[in-house]
């Protein structure tokens, strides 16, 4: 295997022990900084610490932020629809 193949296949695990502030879960999801903090205020995502400067976020917090961009852009739910939805996804995948 190449360096460069080793390189694609490389990746990061998305669990509870990762920490990201709020500029890099921005660039990981693509989402805008406000998105992400209306999110936030939404309760969708919780991050640690009690100011912007201080939020750290979890892998669960990458995960609910990407399919709360795929609900609001590609379907136009708002934000409090964006929470019920997600929790009633997670709801079912604890139910399997």
């Amino acid at each position: 295997m190449t360096r460069q193949e080793l390189e694609l296949i490389m990746g990061q695990l998305l669990d509870d022990t990762l920490e990201l502030e709020l500029e890099e879960l921005c660039r990981m999801c693509h989402a805008d900084e406000e998105f992400v903090v209306a999110l936030v205020a939404e309760g969708v995502i919780e991050p640690h610490g009690a100011s912007r400067t201080e939020w750290r976020f979890t892998g669960r917090s990458v995960r609910r932020t990407q399919v709360a961009l795929r609900l609001h852009r590609d379907l136009d739910i708002n934000l409090p629809g964006v929470a019920l939805a997600l929790d009633l996804l997670e709801e079912i995948q604890r139910q399997r």
